[in-house]
Parts: structure tokens; sequence; C-alpha cells
């Protein structure tokens, strides 16, 4: 099991990100940032953009929207990775029709086997109405089984709301 697993939970633009980021920058460690997110528009460049330049200089990014082993791996225990986002991750493979509890498996393994700090961003999905259509329901559904999943590895989790932590598990 990896050093450290702390997990940031909020909703969207809810400040976890940053929150998540000043984490990582506290350590003094080497930084890689996992960048899970595909780009397949203007909005999305410019988010990706906006965050770049909100993490500023010193991180090594890595761009894999699906295979956690190939990113998670290579670490060393010099080293914390930021995965942002697990509910982007959760997207890519449910879009992409993949066997759902086979990928969370996979990233599970990667997790327990990394040698580094990781810092997981997800966000939270279940706090609102229940989805009216069926691929909202499941990948809602996914996103809460995925969350118990990294939270139950998690030394810390955090709930980001309004730029705010509440620290649900462990302490920072």
């Amino acid at each position: 099991m990896p050093a450290n697993v702390t997990l940031i939970l909020g909703g969207a633009a809810s400040g976890k990100s940053a929150f998540a980021e000043q984490i990582c920058i506290s350590t003094g460690k080497d930084k890689v940032y996992w960048a899970t997110a595909q780009i397949f528009d203007a909005e999305m460049r410019e988010k990706v953009f906006r965050h770049l330049q909100q993490r500023g200089v010193g991180w090594a990014t890595v761009e894999e929207p699906e295979t956690a082993a190939s990113v998670l791996t290579p670490l060393a225990p010099g080293q914390i990775c930021l995965m942002d986002c697990a509910t982007m991750w959760l997207t890519n493979h449910l879009l992409a029709e993949h066997d759902l509890e086979a990928a969370q498996a996979d990233l599970l393994a990667a997790v327990d086997s990394c040698a580094a700090d990781l810092v997981i961003v997800s966000n939270e999905t279940g706090l609102g109405i229940v989805p009216e259509n069926k691929l909202a329901r499941r990948f809602r559904e996914a996103q809460g089984r995925l969350n118990i999943a990294l939270a139950a590895r998690a030394e810390t989790v955090v709930q980001v709301t309004a730029g705010l932590p509440l620290v649900l598990k462990g302490a920072l």
C-alpha cells in the first residue's frame, strides 16, 4: 500500500482541485499531475488551460484517461501524485462501454501497489435528486461505489465545499 492516500471529495467547482494541489505542494515532494480528462471541445480546452495556470511550474504532467497502472507503477516513494480526477476517469470508462467493475479493480490494484503518495480528487455525485435517465443513474451508482472503495483505502478523506475543507477521516 502507498505511504499515504488522501481522497478529496466535492461538487463541481467546489475548490477541491485547488485544495488537492496545495496538499501536494506542502509535502515538498516531486509532484506528478495525472490528468484523466480528455479534451473534446473548446470549453474543456479552456478549463485544462486554467488548471495548468493554477498549478504553475514544478509539476510533471501525465495525460492518461484510462490506464492507472501505466501512471502509478513507475512512481517512487519521493513523489506525490495528484489524480485529477477519478470522476473523469470513470466517465471515460463508462462512455467507452468498458466493464466498470474490472476497471475499478484495476485502478484499486494500482493504488494499492503504488510506491508514491497519492492525492485523488473525485466528485460527490450522490447529493442531488435521482437522475431521470438510465445512463446518469448508472454513473451515479458507479461513482458512489468508486468513492466508497477509494475512501476505504485512504488515510485521509476531505470534503471540500465552497473552498472549505471538512475532514471526514484522518487528519490534515
